[in-house]
């Protein structure tokens, strides 16, 4: 991935992050103050959990977009799923008439990672929930 790849995807990660982060109520600043946590305690144990916590589904969103975004980019270079099944249709004339079944094979690997990322995304959220309520 190229620098300008990179200071985007970090963008929208930064954002997700500030968003989680503007989302805590002050008062849980506050209380946490009135406890006499200092600056980095507060940032650290009270902050940033909270922040995490509600920034889980835009990050892993953004990482459900790069995992599909792979097949526009080279990346160590080794080519992606999609250009790997697209290369050995076209260049084995055994495999030309299965071009529509290979890339059919294709679209349901993405999917299923996919789909598992988003599972886990969606554990994940279950379990810090079940955690907070204890």
């Amino acid at each position: 991935m190229d620098r300008d790849g990179e200071a985007f995807v970090a963008a929208y990660l930064a954002e997700a992050v500030r968003g989680g982060l503007q989302s805590i109520p002050k008062g849980q600043v506050e209380a946490a103050q009135a406890l006499g946590l200092s600056y980095w305690k507060t940032t650290g144990l009270v902050v940033l959990p909270q922040a995490l916590r509600v920034s889980i589904p835009p990050i892993v969103n953004s990482f459900i977009s790069l995992f599909k975004d792979t097949s526009l980019v080279v990346i160590i270079a080794i080519y992606d799923f999609a250009y790997a099944v697209k290369k050995s249709v076209e260049t084995d004339f055994a495999w030309k008439k299965y071009f529509i079944e290979a890339f059919l094979f294709s679209i349901v690997v993405y999917w299923i990672f996919c789909f598992a990322m988003s599972r886990y995304s969606q554990r994940l959220e279950r379990d810090l929930a079940r955690a907070t309520k204890r």
